[in-house]
């Protein structure tokens, strides 16, 4: 059974197919991407016989996740229980309850959009494998991100969430570039302490200007990259990588996958992580192996090695969705640039008549952030020497894969001649 609502965005009405919060006898796997022909949320410039879709818009992009459990190592080789969310874009929709399970990843598949796209994310939720006796319903959060319409926020005392077996589709007119994160918001502090977390990130409208315009003294060229739409090419960078902080209690995963988990305020994260591995599975460029335990699904795909050539300008996009501490992200002799807060260029008022605020920029060696929090921090390696530098938590305890030191939350900035 599908219900069709009409929900009212700028000038005019977008139909939105909304299967959710129904009994799982009548739901369905089916995802919502505007120019799609054959399930797969993809969208199709082409018809079967050659001519072009109609239906096909350059502008939308489309992304299919599945919501369920897994598991994931550690970098003692702990193998961890966890919830999470898998990539299904591209997958038939018939095969997506099938191959979904057991293939979360952690951190989440990652999201990148540009500022003006249309993006459609699917969620289908397909139950847990290794606890059939949880039937939690699940949601997608865009943190920080103005919403066209509340049902599309994902906390479910505001909108919708979504059962076993069926599909919602969320709708983003993408307006405001920067760092942002996205995290299941059903029981938020379990689902998030599980692994329902990502990296999200939109990419500014400035990339796109036209060959050779001047930004007050910066022209840009094609192919620029820009971290915001600064006007003077101030967040311009070469290359960037997410960096998600985030830690695992392993009393609490390892409850969850018997039992009910411990109480919350017993709360204690002893796998502090970058992008859900421990030193030295980080600085592994590859995928690690998937446990045997999910059929050896690989659920740890996002390396946190950072490299890039001498004189390029490194963009790293840190966020943290931790959800019992704050941390302390630094480095030793390799200045960190910090242009942006929270997906917010940082900079001051503008005075008026086209004249730009003041920077608001700031050099560092270290950042500490709360759950929730972001920061784009900019490195000019064209001031560092060719080596290896470390990037890790200021937080001594947190060098550690629990009780193995030596590890935990640092990886490697490489700057290659």
């Amino acid at each position: 059974m599908r219900r069709h609502a009409w929900i009212l965005l700028g000038a005019g009405a977008l139909p939105v197919m909304l299967v959710a919060a129904q009994p799982t006898a009548n739901a369905e796997v089916a995802p919502q991407c505007p120019g799609d022909l054959d399930g797969d949320a993809v969208p199709d410039a082409k018809l079967p016989n050659g001519q072009p879709n109609p239906s096909y818009k350059p502008n939308v992009r489309c992304k299919h996740l599945a919501a369920g459990d897994g598991f994931v190592t550690m970098g003692d080789g702990r193998v961890m229980y966890m919830f999470g969310f898998s990539d299904a874009t591209g997958m038939p929709a018939e095969h997506v309850m099938m191959e979904g399970m057991l293939a979360a990843s952690f951190p989440a598949p990652t999201i990148v959009v540009d500022e003006g796209n249309d993006l459609y994310v699917s969620l289908s939720n397909v139950g847990m494998d290794n606890r059939p006796d949880l039937s939690d319903p699940h949601s997608v959060h865009w943190h920080g991100f103005p919403n066209a319409a509340p049902i599309f926020d994902g906390v479910p005392e505001a909108s919708v969430s979504i059962n076993m077996g069926a599909t919602l589709p969320y709708y983003y007119k993408v307006v405001e570039p920067g760092t942002y994160m996205y995290h299941c918001h059903v029981e938020a502090t379990e689902h998030m302490q599980m692994g329902m977390l990502g990296n999200l990130y939109v990419r500014p409208a400035q990339n796109n200007l036209p060959a050779g315009t001047n930004l007050r003294g910066f022209t840009h060229a094609t192919g620029n990259k820009y971290v915001y739409n600064d006007g003077d090419g101030s967040t311009f960078y070469d290359v960037e990588f997410p960096i998600q902080i985030g830690s695992f209690d392993p009393e609490f995963h390892d409850a969850s996958e018997t039992v009910q988990p411990l109480p919350f305020a017993m709360m204690l994260d002893r796998y502090p992580m970058l992008n859900g591995r421990g030193y030295p599975d980080t600085v592994n460029p590859n995928p690690l192996p998937g446990p045997e335990k999910n059929g050896g699904k690989s659920s740890q795909v996002v390396s946190s090695l950072i490299t890039a050539k001498k004189g390029q300008r490194i963009l790293l996009r840190i966020s943290n969705l931790n959800v019992t501490r704050f941390y302390t992200l630094g480095t030793v002799g390799v200045p960190l640039k910090i242009v942006g807060h929270s997906a917010r260029l940082l900079r001051g008022p503008s005075p008026g008549g086209g004249v730009p605020g003041k920077n608001l920029y700031y050099v560092t060696s270290s950042v500490t952030l709360g759950g929730g929090e972001s920061v784009d921090a900019i490195i000019d390696t064209s001031e560092l020497a060719v080596g290896t530098y470390f990037l890790y938590s200021k937080n001594l305890q947190d060098l550690a894969n629990y009780q193995q030191d030596l590890g935990g939350m640092m990886t490697e900035i490489v700057i290659n001649p």
